[in-house]
């Protein structure tokens, strides 16, 4: 067995309590919501992110069910970001099947992208934690920095290995980052715990 699937069968329980989550935030008045919000959640991803959320919040000791939220709050922020980067990179696949802008268009892919942006952000002022919202709000930002200067970079075939690097961090590390410094603060650590559990999860 991988050492991934032994992970997963450990967190089998708080990750089908995420998943129910999800789908209860996802809930829209809006029909084309729910579709395209419905086709990205269930289109195979490995739930990396959410995952080290929870786990990180066992290692710290955390039982209460607001560590669920938080992981979905952090699948919300991870998803908002696919639909935006493939509209972005002109993509018409995605883990072998066809991107929500290839089916839907790229209007509503932007939009619904937004839509989990803005339900995420929701979700952390009913946690009701001001630190979860400084973390998750610097986090947002610094990848759609890195966004920024991936665009920037594209078909630069002078780009040195620290820029390659930083764009990387920016862009994908920094939410790993946020994943696992939301258990400590959830758990009521120290600030030597949540730097801790940031730079693993970087």
């Amino acid at each position: 067995m991988k050492e991934i699937d032994a992970i997963r069968a450990l967190m089998a329980t708080d990750m089908a309590t995420v998943d129910q989550h999800i789908e209860a935030k996802l809930a829209s008045d809006v029909a084309l919501v729910n579709q395209i919000s419905q086709y990205i959640i269930h289109s195979g991803g490995k739930r990396l992110r959410p995952m080290l959320t929870l786990t990180c919040a066992r290692a710290c000791g955390f039982r209460a069910n607001v560590h669920v939220s938080a992981a979905a709050i952090i699948e919300f922020i991870h998803t908002a970001t696919l639909l935006h980067d493939d509209v972005v990179d002109h993509s018409d696949m995605r883990r072998g099947k066809g991107t929500a802008n290839a089916v839907f268009g790229n209007a509503a892919s932007v939009l619904v992208g937004d839509y989990l942006y803005s339900r995420s952000f929701q979700m952390m002022v009913e946690i009701g934690e001001m630190r979860i919202m400084e973390i998750m709000a610097d986090a947002t930002n610094t990848i759609a920095e890195g966004e920024v200067q991936q665009l920037l970079n594209m078909g630069d075939p002078e780009i040195d290995q620290e820029t390659y690097l930083e764009v990387i961090e920016n862009k994908t590390a920094k939410l790993f980052e946020a994943a696992c410094r939301l258990a400590a603060v959830l758990a009521g650590k120290d600030s030597e715990t949540e730097a801790a559990l940031a730079r693993f999860g970087n």
